[in-house]
């Protein structure tokens, strides 16, 4: 401690008597001191929580990638000595759980230049000529400012790059330039969708159950080990979001939940797009901890970060710097420092080392001083970086290039690419019928517990019906009747469809819900669609019987049991065919409002073209009658439900009688033929289909997701400076 004090002293006095950027160089840095004999050893700060040491060791020799070692120090101490020559710590008490260890994997990449047409106004390089590398037991962070290339640089590691991207240069997993298979790494989105309506243990569970193949056992095994790793065992058996006056999850632990479910898979590698996003100091603090803890189990681990607390800093193994896609450093954090200082920007001593790295690469920092020139505070200038910021990231980038750390980072990438290490393998997925098994129950369950998506439209249908029938109650069956009832079947059917609308939140919480999923292909466009219609069968069966019974009966439609059956089931698919059409809206939208708008819309232009406020066969036949009139379901619905109450039946007039189709001539067109209400159900059938296969067209065309690692197969065995 004499040391270190006798250290930050020296470094307080150079760096406040400093007149010039040279000599603002510390000879030591008070932040991030480590103690003689430790490597990578992480400070410990007199105001910040205890954590678990993870002494990390990688040794590299000349046998090249797979003489890779991580000698670990997991939760205590007990599991393994932190040095070779070291006494064993006391054993752990009974019932502690150990955290599994993981063969993490080594990754490279080597003059590494990403170009996506259209992302930047001045250039499509998005990352230009990376090199770096990422080690098994270790975090390696990838930093900069907005618009740095960061994620793009995360998802050219993962192959997560979209189809408009194109890579240069080569990518070494383990030694060898190939892909990376299904189950070796784990990529976590900045934004995560999940499932409010379910436990975190359920969540994990069920989504296992689509990932992993194998018995129920060693999948519950994957999820509580999971659980354990991110340090959720107090919120296991908690609503993710929540139910009623019972509040959710932080949104620490929800960013915690979606780093557990790419675990489930047990990683090699795993990559996280921002993992402090929207989180407070603690919960950032706290999230780093815990992944601290991860890495220590062997798990490779790489993410973006846009900055960072001095204490989640002095956590970090390994950083790359980013500005304007160009690399400005790369290798340790302890390093970076000293590379600031030498390139003339030492660190404050009462600044995060993060937020100045980012003040001095940052160019929007240069409005700021821009709108401020005339202004100092009590301490001086309002900058500590005394020169443009462009200038500056020319220096820094100049300064990095010709220094050792970027020889140091050449040649560990030389050794670890130089001889091909063992392959990863695939840990195999379920089965497509399992996968519909699992999505079918989960929906079902999600339909059960969250009451706006079924329980009250049930309630809202029960209700219209019964509002219906009353205001049409007692109309008996004379000939006069007739108009009437047709207008109230009218009104039924039409009603019932527009308030089906209320289904788009649920039905959008689903579409993002599977593009995550899809996304990380644990699920699949037609497994989603047929899970999510087998789902939907017994709630729309029972909304379509229990309004039916209500409405049937209240304004007297014939009392003959199969008539009933056939009118709730002909209720049933005008709701099947509306469920798609709204599937298929708020998958073109993806927006609550516009999605409501173009549904109302397009519901007022079926209701006029139907056929009940001006017969069908007297519609204009541009547009209204064709095609309007036929793409519309409410025609085949009503004219369906008409046939079936009036077909056989007759009405006297005077002496003679008139049958229930000449009734009908001028109210609505309805077939005499008597199987011609099968004909329109069927066409109700065809019609949901139809708009389900759209829905799975959309859904391929707009989710698609090409695995970058199969062309860069291709890439790599052509020279780097050609285009793939």
């Amino acid at each position: 401690m004499e040391e270190i004090q006798s250290q930050s002293d020296h470094y307080r006095s150079s760096s406040s008597s400093a007149s010039s950027p040279a000599s603002r160089v510390p000879s030591s840095n008070f932040f991030y001191l480590r103690k003689p004999g430790a490597f990578r050893q992480p400070i410990s700060f007199e105001d910040s929580p205890d954590w678990e040491d993870t002494d990390i060791e990688v040794k590299v020799e000349e046998g090249g990638a797979d003489s890779i070692h991580t000698a670990t120090t997991p939760v205590s101490p007990s599991l393994s000595k932190i040095n070779s020559g070291s006494l064993p710590s006391p054993p752990l008490p009974e019932g502690v759980n150990v955290a599994r260890k993981t063969a993490g994997a080594s990754i490279a990449w080597k003059d590494l230049t990403v170009t996506i047409k259209g992302k930047r106004k001045y250039s499509d390089k998005v990352v230009k000529s990376s090199n770096g590398y990422a080690l098994p037991g270790t975090m390696t962070v990838i930093m900069g400012p907005a618009k740095s290339g960061k994620s793009t640089l995360l998802r050219a590691l993962s192959g997560k790059l979209p189809d408009s991207a194109r890579i240069y240069g080569e990518v070494f997993v383990n030694g060898v330039k190939s892909r990376m298979p299904y189950g070796a790494y784990g990529f976590v989105e900045r934004e995560s969708t999940l499932i409010g309506s379910l436990t975190v243990r359920e969540y994990l569970y069920y989504s296992a159950l689509l990932q992993l193949p194998g018995f129920l056992s060693k999948k519950r095994s994957a999820v509580e080990d999971a659980i354990f790793a991110m340090s959720l065992g107090d919120y296991a058996n908690k609503l993710i979001g929540g139910h009623c006056y019972m509040k959710g999850l932080p949104s620490g632990e929800r960013r915690r939940v979606t780093i557990a479910r790419e675990l489930v898979m047990r990683p090699h590698i795993l990559f996280i797009d921002e993992p402090l996003y929207h989180l407070d100091s603690v919960s950032a603090l706290l999230m780093m901890v815990t992944l601290k803890k991860l890495a220590s189990t062997g798990c490779t681990l790489i993410f973006t970060i846009n900055q960072s607390s001095t204490e989640v800093f002095g956590l970090f193994d390994r950083i790359c710097l980013l500005s304007n896609g160009n690399t400005l450093f790369f290798g340790e954090t302890l390093a970076c420092l000293q590379h600031f200082s030498n390139a003339g920007f030492p660190c404050p001593i009462m600044q995060s080392p993060s937020d100045h790295f980012l003040r001095a690469i940052n160019t929007d920092f240069d409005r700021i001083i821009a709108m401020c020139k005339n202004w100092q505070d009590d301490h001086g200038e309002l900058s500590s970086v005394n020169m443009d910021t462009a200038v500056a990231i020319r220096t820094l980038e100049a300064t990095y290039k010709s220094s050792a750390d970027a020889a140091a980072v050449e040649t560990m990438i030389l050794k670890l690419t130089e001889k091909e290490g063992p392959l990863l393998k695939s840990k195999g997925r379920a089965s497509c019928v399992t996968k519909i098994a699992i999505l079918t129950w989960r929906s079902m369950l999600i339909m059960s517990r969250e009451w706006k998506y079924y329980w009250l439209r049930l309630i809202v249908y029960m209700f219209l019906a019964l509002c219906i029938g009353t205001v049409f109650s007692g109309l008996g069956h004379s000939l006069s009747s007739v108009g009437t009832r047709v207008g109230a079947i009218f009104l039924f059917i039409s009603f019932t469809s527009l308030l089906s609308i209320a289904g788009v939140p649920a039905q959008l919480k689903e579409i993002k819900i599977y593009i995550c999923e899809e996304a990380n292909r644990h699920s699949g466009t037609l497994v989603f669609l047929i899970g999510q219609l087998l789902s939907s069968i017994p709630f729309l069966f029972l909304l379509s019987i229990s309004s039916s019974l209500v409405f049937y009966f209240l304004i007297g439609l014939r009392d003959d049991f199969s008539l009933l059956m056939y009118f709730a089931f002909n209720f049933f698919m005008c709701l099947l065919v509306n469920e798609g059409l709204v599937l298929l809206v708020a998958s073109i939208c993806r927006n609550t409002f516009w999605s409501i708008l173009i549904l109302v819309t397009m519901h007022m232009i079926m209701m006029l073209s139907a056929g009940f406020f001006r017969i069908r066969s007297a519609l204009p036949r541009a547009v209204w009658m064709y095609p309007m009139s036929y793409v519309a379901f409410h025609t085949y619905s009503i004219q369906g439900l008409l046939e079936n109450e009036y077909i056989g039946t007759s009405f006297a007039v005077g002496v003679r009688s008139l049958s229930g189709y000449q009734t009908l001539q001028n109210v609505y067109d309805i077939s005499v033929e008597s199987n011609s209400k099968w004909e329109n159900l069927l066409v109700l059938f065809i019609m949901a289909v139809v708009y389900r296969l759209l829905v799975f067209v959309l859904l391929q065309f707009l989710v698609r997701r090409k695995s970058l690692f199969f062309r860069c197969r291709s890439c790599c065995s052509q020279n780097t400076n050609n285009p793939r």
